[in-house]
């Protein structure tokens, strides 16, 4: 057994450092950061897979990180714009989290979806290098996207599927309870804010089995609205938010469109970004 197989078993640390010595992140707005603003770089995007590298880099000297997600995209655009830059790239280990996006679309078949899916992990399992691999989260929770909580399960199921073919890492949103709730959401109530962000990037380190110093963070109790309250900010969610996302589809355009990714080249990562990170 290689030292990189015995780190994959799951949920026992590892006894000494970790195996990796290049991460490159491919995606969409949940690998970006979005929902996760960071304060060392206004405008950009911190998000899990940054929290994740900086715990990564902390253990080995020769660490390098790469983000090639970017916002908006769907699965088809992911296989074809940022498989072959990651493995261009030669990471030892590689996470794609793809599909959410054509998954919450009407008229979508997540079976269809996953075969694509599937296409771009074997090109990227065939490098040799661990593959990490995202469930969906159950949306049962959100009146937005309770609808779609069926087609997230099948997809699931299907990326389970393809985990086990290609002997991939799975880190199982789908079971992290904790961010099943509003607080761990941005204003959208589409993405993760700071805080399921970091419990995301938490969730990943065990499934990865690093060890790690970040602890739960505790969300602000949830204040206290009136029915006329809670309306008015429901309106001013769907004017800000749900309309924008509504018009983008019937125009076929994406939030992502002339945007490129936040970190292309594999570099080196901060280990320290500061005492509140």
């Amino acid at each position: 057994m290689t030292d990189q197989e015995s780190s994959r078993t799951p949920y026992i640390a590892n006894a000494g450092p970790h195996p990796w010595r290049r991460f490159v992140a491919v995606g969409d707005s949940f690998t970006e950061g979005i929902g996760d603003p960071d304060p060392h770089t206004p405008g950009s995007h911190r998000g899990w897979a940054d929290r994740v590298a900086q715990v990564l880099a902390r253990d080995v000297d020769d660490f390098a990180y790469a983000n090639l997600a970017v916002r908006g995209k769907l699965i088809a655009q992911i296989i074809a714009e940022q498989i072959k830059p990651a493995i261009d790239l030669k990471p030892d280990l590689i996470s794609i989290c793809a599909g959410g996006n054509d998954v919450i679309r009407p008229g979508t078949d997540p079976d269809d979806i996953a075969a694509q899916l599937e296409s771009g992990v074997s090109q990227l399992a065939a490098t040799g290098a661990a593959v990490l691999l995202f469930t969906g989260i159950d949306t049962g929770f959100t009146p937005v996207f309770r609808a779609f909580r069926g087609k997230v399960a099948i997809y699931n199921e299907n990326v389970r599927t393809i985990a086990e073919r290609h002997d991939c890492i799975v880190a199982d949103q789908w079971a992290l309870k904790e961010i099943q709730d509003t607080r761990f959401f941005a204003d959208d109530r589409l993405h993760l804010n700071p805080l399921g962000h970091h419990e995301v990037a938490r969730m990943v380190l065990r499934a990865l089995n690093v060890p790690n110093e970040l602890q739960v963070m505790q969300p602000e109790p949830i204040p206290v609205r009136t029915w006329r309250e809670a309306r008015a900010e429901d309106i001013g969610w769907a004017r800000e938010h749900l309309v924008p996302w509504v018009l983008r589809r019937l125009r076929h355009q994406s939030s992502g469109d002339h945007l490129a990714a936040k970190r292309p080249d594999a570099v080196p990562f901060p280990r320290e970004l500061g005492e509140d990170d």
